[in-house]
């Protein structure tokens, strides 16, 4: 057993920044995943019978320029530059999104079009205050018109619950900086060229980097370095337990494979991308009753793509469509062809991504693949985007813990642990999606581990890893680059 080195729990974004960054800085480290094929958590590329999709679509663009560095050093020659192209499917039509003003206008008719601008003015003369939901919020920055057309059936089709009973701070966090006016003006106004990204609302750029074979080829590589460079990553490693020596303060985690084997690690940090709720049962010492019964309340969206084999008729080229028809169950559709065609193996064929939202253990997470299968296909066609016949395979992907719930305990439950945490545990560091109970991009999870790397190798905590924020940026000071500096 090697006491000095660290040990990774989850080979996702976070962990796998960690562990590439360690290892490059010559300390050891050991990787443990649960999957026993896959490397890169959400952000990992499946395949099935040569054709490769996301468990869905990975947009590879940040305003930190630390986290687009690492990207182009890990994978410098095997990203594309794709165009964005997202609409929204809403009452048999199909809008741009972002939203353009004709298209909207046109599409929704004037009678509607006014009563959504009149709707929009009435919220931003008399704004709900404090906006303590997630429909409060959206109706403070769009209106009540257009929140209830293009915001309430999706966010309730994703969570599985009433926009009222979903935290503002999830609206704030993945809507930050859009509104209606915004929208708009983005739409009929070139943008200047020589924009920087700091200027731009992720949720309207126009162009992404991709790797040519899916977002799983980049963390495939960057697993490749990190044994490289003299690390491990083990897949089919599940930890089942974490127990610290009080005295010399060296964690001993253990983990299994599927044959029921149990190995030990040990080490003097450990990185955690686990659930929360999953992690802390498994300390020893156990935690305080009060931190176990709030990792017990957080709760969890979980997900499932439907991909389908069809004859490629070229009836959308988007990128991504939303489905705000609550007539159907998908929530949207990807088309892996528009985010690169080396997905698709013959150009005669595509393959449509139908992504479910669900909780484990409900009718749909427990319906056979079969009939799942044959449900979106039919699903497919009542939209719009295939018809009859076209449909010539699929597979089904189960993702659960996909999405971390923001509601209206989540807050208080999260500083409950992290107080905790803080004080009996200092070298256990939370980082990522699921690590940190925050709804996050990819490259806001690398940011969390390569703070988290800054400080292991600083032997100080320089960084507060629960600052950054939903654009990958250091809360408290930042430079004008997007990266963190130390306070």
């Amino acid at each position: 057993m090697i006491q000095n080195q660290v040990v990774i729990i989850g080979a996702g974004p976070a962990g796998l920044t960690a562990g590439y960054l360690l290892s490059k800085a010559g300390v050891p480290v050991v990787v443990l995943e649960a999957d026993p094929k896959y490397v890169g958590g959400i952000s990992r590329t499946a395949e099935y019978k040569s054709f490769l999709f996301d468990i869905g679509g990975h947009r590879f663009f940040s305003k930190s320029k630390e986290v687009e560095a690492l990207w182009a050093e890990i994978l410098p020659n095997d990203m594309l530059e794709r165009p964005r192209s997202s609409r929204i499917f809403y009452r048999g039509k199909f809008f741009s999104y972002p939203l353009r003003a004709m298209d909207a206008l046109g599409k929704l008719g004037i009678g509607e079009s006014v009563l959504c601008v009149l709707s929009y003015a009435k919220a931003r003369l008399f704004p709900i205050k404090p906006a303590r939901n997630f429909e409060e919020w959206v109706t403070n920055q769009f209106g009540a018109r257009l929140f209830s057309i293009f915001f309430r059936t999706y966010t309730e089709k994703v969570w599985g619950m009433s926009c009222r009973e979903i935290s503002a701070d999830w609206a704030a966090q993945r809507i930050k900086g859009l509104s209606l006016a915004k929208a708009v003006l983005t739409a009929i106004i070139p943008k200047r060229k020589n924009a920087k990204k700091g200027d731009v609302v992720k949720t309207l750029i126009d162009k992404f980097r991709y790797p040519r074979r899916g977002p799983g080829m980049l963390w495939t590589v960057a697993a490749e370095r990190i044994r490289a460079q003299g690390g491990k990553v083990l897949l089919d490693h599940k930890v089942v337990g974490l127990s610290l020596d009080q005295a010399t303060k060296v964690w001993t985690v253990a983990a299994r494979d599927s044959a029921g084997q149990i190995y030990d690690f040990e080490g003097r940090h450990v990185i955690s991308s686990a659930p929360i709720r999953e992690l802390l049962p498994t300390i020893t010492p156990l935690p305080a009753t009060q931190s176990l019964e709030a990792a017990r309340k957080l709760r969890y969206r979980d997900f499932i793509t439907v991909a389908l084999v069809i004859e490629d008729r070229g009836i959308f080229t988007d990128n991504w469509i939303y489905i705000h028809d609550p007539n159907v169950k998908v929530g949207r559709v990807q088309n892996f062809k528009s985010w690169s065609p080396e997905l698709v193996p013959d150009p005669k064929l595509n393959c449509y991504g139908l992504e479910y939202f669900c909780f484990e253990g409900d009718e749909l997470w427990t319906k056979p693949d079969a009939e799942l299968i044959q449900f979106a296909s039919k699903e497919l066609v009542k939209i719009g985007l295939a018809a009859e016949g076209d449909v010539r395979d699929g597979c089904v992907i189960r993702q659960p813990k996909a999405y971390p719930v923001y509601d209206d305990e989540y807050k208080s439950n999260i500083a409950t642990i992290r107080t905790e945490l803080a004080a009996q545990h200092a070298n256990l560091h939370l980082v990522g999606r699921n690590g940190m109970h925050k709804y996050n991009n990819q490259d806001h999870a690398m940011m969390t581990a390569m703070l988290c790397v800054k400080n292991i190798l600083a032997g100080t905590p320089l960084y507060d890893l629960w600052a950054v924020n939903e654009d990958a940026e250091y809360h408290e000071e930042c430079k004008s680059d997007g990266s963190a500096k130390k306070g």
